[in-house]
């Protein structure tokens, strides 16, 4: 029992990393049988249950790292492992209670937008399901009944003369040794005694609630940038896998922030994936040098026979041609609709085309520049490739990717 819970963690966790999940599991089981009460040590071993295709398993730690997390308020710690909660109980095919959990971890952080993912995976699994099906119920409670086990007591070693003792032998005492004396044991007051400053990571500038991401693909690649300030590279966890993507850094507060896809959309190759964390230069980002530099919008490199294409000006446009085929057609222009909530209108806007429906949310809730690299990207490579990120996308025109076995023609 010598070994520090901390470095069997943080073997756990490269054993996680490594796609280890035998080691990981007993490396977490150590640190738990040391310290029972740390709700991350039953998150990760839960994670690396989850992924060994224990199901059962993962469920058992979640709920305890539920129980855990609400016996000390942690808001997110009880967000996170209703999600790992409502992860195993999807993967074990009980979608009722899978998504109450998804509901109660988007309850205590909303802004987790690993979240709607998997609600949305939830819906998928629902819509292949009867009305009556069992696997619809929520037999679940919020925190569940749960018995934290308790820390494993250190067995008392013997002394050594007790040893000699216990041998038979009796050794003689030299001439000057002289009888110990004995010692009152003095307990100090608490009022004397200084608690020890919890340790803060240093570098992580960027609130949690603040932290965005974008994301952009290709026929044969998908791009996802986080944007965080002051991220420690020694401190940060990135696992790819074949179906799941994780990325873990310490927060100022101590917490961690955990970005998780689990299970991704199509499988990847982890071999030829990879990460960088990047140091932005001091003071200034790219994008508001170049803006103070030009005083009339950029004019971006294009191969169009007809010359360049502002591309400012068509998002503009497709919004006023909008606007106008609806009052031509004896619509009433709604003054207030930006402030239009997608979730609440009637099923039937969408249901033709879910697809369709989701990229037309993506663009209506955009900001410009998301617009304009959506536009740019879509109408330069014939619709073969869709991209949030202005800045990849402004810098050249973007190829036509067909899909596998398809060949792009000129017409």
């Amino acid at each position: 029992m010598s070994a520090d819970p901390a470095n069997l963690a943080a073997k756990g966790a490269a054993a996680l990393s490594s796609q280890d999940y035998p080691a990981a599991i007993s490396y977490y089981s150590q640190a738990i049988e040391r310290i029972p009460t740390s709700v991350d040590y039953y998150i990760k071993r839960s994670t690396a249950y989850q992924r060994a295709s224990s199901y059962s398993d993962a469920l058992s730690d979640a709920e305890i790292a539920v129980v855990l997390a609400q016996r000390k308020g942690n808001r997110d710690q009880l967000s996170t492992s209703q999600l790992r909660r409502g992860i195993a109980l999807l993967l074990m095919q009980q979608y009722g209670d899978a998504g109450a959990c998804f509901a109660w971890a988007e309850k205590y952080n909303e802004k987790d937008k690993s979240i709607p993912f998997w609600q949305k995976k939830l819906e998928v699994d629902l819509s292949k399901l009867l009305d009556d099906d069992d696997r619809r119920e929520v037999t679940v409670t919020e925190i569940p009944n749960r018995e934290i086990p308790k820390p494993s007591k250190p067995t008392s070693s013997t002394s050594a003369s007790k040893s000699a003792g216990d041998s038979g032998r009796v050794e003689e005492l030299p001439d000057d040794y002289e009888e110990p004396k004995k010692t009152q044991k003095v307990e100090s007051t608490p009022a004397a005694v200084e608690p020890p400053k919890p340790t803060v990571p240093a570098g992580v500038s960027t609130p949690a609630d603040k932290i965005r991401h974008e994301w952009y693909q290709t026929a044969n690649s998908v791009t996802i940038s986080l944007f965080v300030k002051g991220v420690p590279k020694e401190s940060t966890t990135v696992e790819l896998e074949s179906n799941s993507l994780s990325i873990t850094f310490p927060l100022p507060s101590g917490a961690d922030f955990s970005f998780t896809l689990d299970p991704l959309f199509a499988t990847i190759n982890p071999s030829t994936s990879y990460y960088k964390i990047l140091e932005p230069a001091s003071g200034t980002s790219t994008s508001t040098s170049t803006a103070k530099k030009e005083d009339k919008p950029p004019v971006y490199p294009t191969s169009s026979k007809t010359g360049p294409k502002n591309w400012d000006k068509v998002v503009d446009d497709l919004a006023q041609s909008s606007k106008k085929s609806k009052t031509a057609s004896g619509e009433k222009e709604n003054q207030d609709d930006d402030n239009i909530d997608y979730a609440d209108l009637n099923e039937d806007e969408f249901s033709a085309d879910p697809v369709n429906g989701f990229f037309k949310k993506l663009y209506k809730d955009a900001d410009p520049d998301t617009r304009r690299a959506m536009m740019k990207s879509y109408v330069e490579s014939n619709g073969t490739a869709l991209s949030t990120n202005w800045g990849e996308v402004g810098r050249g025109k973007v190829e036509t990717s067909p899909p596998d076995g398809m060949e792009a023609k000129k017409w």
